[in-house]
């Protein structure tokens, strides 16, 4: 895979006078790029990008964002259409593999999935015994990823696409299994099996409320499955890049996925929908009305702001947001009164019925965001708050091994390797008596 060449810019080193090409790669769609690579060796130099913000780290085919035109697509396929007619596994399909699933071909892989879903149950157990009941769940998933890597690892040959696509399978399909075990955890109750005859979706809640008496009901099953699609991937983000880079290592991809998970578990990236509803129970408890928040969020002296609105890459309306908007108010429809998130539920939709009407946060495009209408639906669903970026994990893993499939299917990945501005002392002797 190699981006066509379409011009070039000349530049000339300030000291040695000699002049360099830098060729201009062409993208099928958003920006071209500037090819630095011949910069150092031509003319000493390095460019400057604290957080790569303006570098393309790699060619890919997998996701394209517009952030200014509120633009997702998979390989291709707008977000809109494949939330519409589309779900989640037949979509992981198409992350990895590059096109849609016939339906034959979308019942084998649904097969394989429901074949590797299961865990050995002496070793959930054990892991379980590892861990306090009150032990934060993202940790409890990278001590799981890193047993299984364990499980596979003399197999590993990371340049064969054998070995490479069953290891997506075997990870796909085992962690909705583990996501559900420490769900279940976290409520001291036993670890539940995956059921093959069920729906991928609908066998994951399934095996996290096996047991408490309630029916799944198909809105709850579609909610989940959204939340899943709409966060399969996301281009070059923190986490998909800490794959990217972890694999380039040769490692196997177990461990490539635990980096991923580590990253993402910070609040500035998977923790977001976490922090949407930390904000809605303060301003709850605090008694205070929802104008007085407003109103802080607008000073900028003021520390505090509303989580859940706007977002880094989208200056315009986050085109999930759109889609999760939607199935949220359905879900919300049908909820209990008695739901004991009741009260910040009803919060979060006077927030959001302000942010859409106030000038304030329309001409600064502070609209709700994705994780804003994500943290409400599975809130709703009454699972704990801690487990949310467990299930941002299980989503994005079909993109993170895409990515991973991807760089390694060049037949030789280039091992990740930034170079820095150094502004330290220079040369120093140490002093001796």
């Amino acid at each position: 895979m190699a981006a066509e060449k379409d011009s070039a810019i000349r530049l000339t080193g300030r000291e040695s006078g000699r002049d360099v090409e830098l060729p201009v790669l062409r993208a099928s769609e958003g920006p071209d790029t500037l090819d630095i690579g011949n910069l150092p060796k031509a003319l000493g130099l390095f460019t400057f990008d604290p957080g790569f913000v303006s570098t393309a780290s790699c060619e890919s085919r997998i996701t394209y964002i517009d952030g200014k035109k509120g633009l997702l697509r998979y390989r291709g396929y707008p977000i809109e259409q494949l939330a519409e007619h589309s779900h989640f596994t037949e979509s992981a399909y198409l992350l990895y593999y590059g096109e849609l699933p016939t339906p034959s071909q979308l019942e084998g892989f649904n097969r394989r999935l429901a074949e590797h879903a299961a865990i050995d149950r002496g070793m959930m157990v054990r892991l379980q015994s590892a861990f306090r009941p009150g032990a934060h769940p993202m940790a409890m998933l990278m001590a799981a990823l890193s047993h299984v890597s364990s499980l596979y690892h003399e197999e590993k040959d990371v340049y064969d696409a054998g070995y490479r696509e069953t290891a997506f399978l075997r990870l796909l399909a085992k962690m909705p299994t583990i996501a559900a075990w420490i769900f279940r955890h976290r409520f001291g109750e036993e670890p539940a099996e995956p059921d093959a005859s069920l729906p991928y979706t609908r066998s994951f809640l399934h095996m996290m409320f096996a047991g408490d008496g309630a029916e799944i009901s198909d809105v709850a099953v579609r909610a989940m499955d959204l939340i899943l699609l709409l966060h399969a991937d996301h281009e070059q983000n923190a986490s998909t890049s800490a794959v990217r880079v972890i694999g380039s290592t040769e490692t196997s991809p177990y461990a490539a996925l635990a980096g991923g998970i580590a990253s993402l578990w910070g609040p500035a990236h998977g923790g977001a929908n976490e922090a949407v509803l930390n904000m809605l129970e303060k301003i709850v408890s605090s008694g205070e009305s929802i104008e007085h928040y407003i109103a802080r969020a607008k000073d900028r002296k003021d520390h505090f702001r509303l989580m859940g609105f706007g977002h880094r890459v989208y200056k315009n309306y986050d085109p999930r947001a759109k889609i999760m908007r939607e199935v949220c108010y359905e879900l919300l429809d049908g909820l209990d009164a008695a739901h004991s998130d009741r009260p910040m539920l009803d919060t979060a939709m006077q927030l959001e019925k302000i942010a859409l009407e106030d000038n304030y946060f329309i001409s600064r495009k502070l609209y709700p965001n994705v994780d804003f209408y994500s943290g409400i639906i599975l809130s709703a669903m009454k699972l704990p708050r801690d487990t949310f970026t467990v299930i941002f994990a299980l989503a994005r893993t079909a993109g993170w091994l895409s990515h991973w499939n991807e760089m390694m299917s060049e037949g030789h990945a280039r091992i990740y390797r930034p170079r820095q501005l150094y502004t330290g002392s220079v040369r120093r002797d140490y002093p001796v008596d």
